[in-house]
């Protein structure tokens, strides 16, 4: 059984997310846990978050072996752009754009 975990709207560059989330594709939960703990970045944080919501999802709704479960979907999705102008010299107007993500993680019993 599958049990999935959605994190929309996260202030966190997709393309900073999808460094993290690499390390954890594929692995148990018990190993994904344990990177995501000792990997000190903003990411790895919203996506342990992530994770053990997704853990307990499967635990509560699916009655799963959390134990036996691993990480089979992982992926960081690009969110809506919150666009920012500056001001530059010469009168002109630059940009500076606040990019956020989805974090979408997924655990099966294996």
């Amino acid at each position: 059984m599958e049990a999935k975990a959605i994190a929309k709207m996260q202030r966190i560059s997709p393309i900073k997310a999808r460094l993290v989330i690499d390390l954890v594709r594929g692995k148990s939960v018990e190993d994904a846990r344990t990177i995501l703990v000792n990997y000190n970045t903003k990411a790895s944080k919203m996506i342990l978050k992530v994770l053990n919501s997704a853990t307990a999802n499967a635990v509560n709704n699916n009655k799963a072996d959390e134990n036996k479960l691993f990480v089979n979907e992982a992926r960081v999705d690009a969110g809506p752009v919150m666009k920012r102008i500056l001001f530059d010299s010469r009168g002109h107007i630059g940009h500076k754009d606040k990019r956020t993500s989805h974090i979408v993680i997924s655990v099966k019993e294996r």
